[in-house]
């Protein structure tokens, strides 16, 4: 008898976004998974090897689409040598992502990464959402050193704190309600240029 398979696991990938952001990660089954899909539960689990794996997958395929678009607007900030636009940038990019994939955006404040790393899930998966960390802290030391010519721990902290917590306080709440409003997004520009022009410590 042969094996089952997904011909598209997008199309799963795709049905698990939908769920979370309806229903979050503890309602998610493999049931609801293959009854949004149309793709049976054991060629799910053939193709991914356990529901912890798709949601990882899921939230892994938008966390890069994120990181690539908070690359490219820092990316042109720097080039116009706009360090604090740069910074402003990177903190607006949830908001940006938002705008562009409502539903890409919702998936990442909904479930946390920290969440996805269970024993259930696949290693490689697993690597590779560590690996984010790493492309999160070159970024940040990137701006650190733009801004100060600094890439100590208290240059990364200070961006840590505009590029992470500043968004995650004033952005996640909007997103989750499925829009952010202009007068946030010119809150946290406004937020994160402060805390930029009181600079890290000596």
């Amino acid at each position: 008898m042969p094996r089952p398979r997904v011909h598209a696991p997008d199309t799963v990938l795709d049905a698990a976004e939908e769920l979370l952001a309806e229903r979050g990660r503890g309602r998610l089954t493999v049931r609801a998974l293959a009854e949004r899909s149309g793709v049976s539960n054991g060629s799910i689990y053939h193709a991914f090897g356990s529901l912890e794996t798709v949601v990882g997958s899921a939230w892994l395929r938008r966390a890069r689409q994120f990181l690539g678009l908070q690359r490219a607007a820092v990316d042109d900030a720097l080039a116009a040598g706009d360090v604090q636009g740069a910074v402003q940038a990177a903190a607006d990019a949830p908001a940006r992502l938002a705008a562009e994939d409502l539903r890409a955006a919702q998936l990442l404040v909904a479930v946390r990464r920290d969440e996805l790393l269970t024993d259930g899930l696949a290693p490689e998966v697993a690597a590779d959402l560590r690996a984010l960390d790493a492309q999160l802290l070159d970024l940040l030391r990137r701006l650190a050193r733009a801004a100060w010519d600094r890439g100590d721990a208290a240059a990364v902290e200070v961006l840590t704190r505009c590029v992470v917590r500043l968004p995650a306080a004033l952005l996640f709440g909007e997103i989750r309600a499925g829009r952010v409003s202009p007068h946030t997004r010119a809150q946290l520009a406004a937020a994160v240029g402060a805390v930029l022009d009181c600079g890290p410590p000596p």
